[in-house]
């Protein structure tokens, strides 16, 4: 089975050469995990990054089951970045597999968060600090151990937003500065 991969470029030419290597090399993701819907690969580049080899930005994101798996890597070359990516995907794949295994009952970790599509708007004004990324995801049911594990895999390092199944309300799921998690339950005042 082929997987669709979706490839997107933000300020960079995505060559014929590029884009065969990317479907190539991601469209063998389904060897390793079944069931895969959708693989998105975003490259990015950033003229005003600091270090030249950080101008390349490659994302990839894969929708599996209800969760989502996403890797990100800045480079000079996208080639080199793409490679690091997809091997961190393979890591994430697998660290995925062997979680759901330890389950037992065969359920995914989650049912469902939809990674944000983001994309960016140009700075209009100095003065005014302005809203300069938008990002938009569809809110499943989740436990707050599934918002945990979906924290993880997405490698979101300071925080996570969730529909939490059990009280019905949005929940911020947040790193403190100890390591330990915090969780926000917003009350309308």
């Amino acid at each position: 089975m082929t997987i669709a991969v979706n490839i997107s470029g933000h300020n960079i030419h995505i060559s014929d050469r590029l884009r065969d290597y990317i479907e190539k090399k991601a469209g063998k993701l389904d060897h390793y995990l079944a069931d895969i819907g959708e693989v998105r690969v975003d490259l990015t580049a950033e003229n005003n990054a600091r270090d030249a080899n950080d101008r390349k930005v490659v994302q990839m994101t894969v929708r599996s089951r209800g969760t989502v798996l996403r890797a990100e890597e800045r480079a000079s070359d996208p080639f080199s970045g793409f490679d690091v990516v997809v091997e961190r995907m393979y890591r994430q794949i697998e660290r995925y597999k062997t979680k759901r295994r330890r389950r037992g009952d065969g359920t995914d970790l989650a049912t469902a968060q939809a990674e944000a599509m983001a994309t960016a708007e140009p700075l209009e004004e100095e003065s005014v600090p302005i809203i300069i990324r938008r990002k938009q995801f569809a809110v499943t049911p989740m436990t707050e151990a599934e918002a945990v594990d979906q924290m993880i895999f997405l490698e979101h390092d300071n925080f996570f937003i969730f529909y939490n199944a059990e009280t019905a309300r949005m929940n911020v799921l947040y790193k403190r500065k100890d390591g330990a998690l915090g969780l926000i339950e917003p009350e309308i005042g």
